[in-house]
């Protein structure tokens, strides 16, 4: 399985980003999916999921700003951010979930870094 991340970058408190993540090697339709991020000293943790059916969870830090999202025919999801903080810096990774079912690979993340 590959995972590649994208869509990350600099932006100013407030500002928005869409992140994507497209799975390869994998029947992705199958999977529920998540969005992870790592901060810098800080354990990876989940922002977000996504079921099968479309089923979406948020992590209480991000609820009612972030919107997690899938196309099953681009093997690809997504994480729309809006009104970003400065605490939302991290790397952001795309997985299976939950957390015990992972993919051993985790790809490169893409970097999200949020200035105040």
């Amino acid at each position: 399985v590959q995972l590649q991340a994208s869509g990350g970058g600099l932006v100013q408190a407030g500002g928005s980003l869409r992140l994507s993540c497209a799975v390869s090697g994998s029947i992705f339709s199958g999977y529920s999916m998540g969005w992870y991020r790592q901060a810098p000293g800080k354990q990876r943790e989940l922002v977000a999921s996504i079921s099968v059916g479309g089923n979406t969870n948020y992590g209480e830090s991000v609820k009612g700003r972030f919107t997690i999202s899938r196309d099953n025919a681009k093997s690809t999801v997504y994480l729309q951010m809006n009104s970003l903080e400065p605490e939302d810096t991290a790397v952001y990774y795309c997985n299976r979930v939950p957390s015990s079912r992972v993919w051993s690979t985790w790809g490169q993340g893409t970097q999200v870094t949020v200035s105040s």
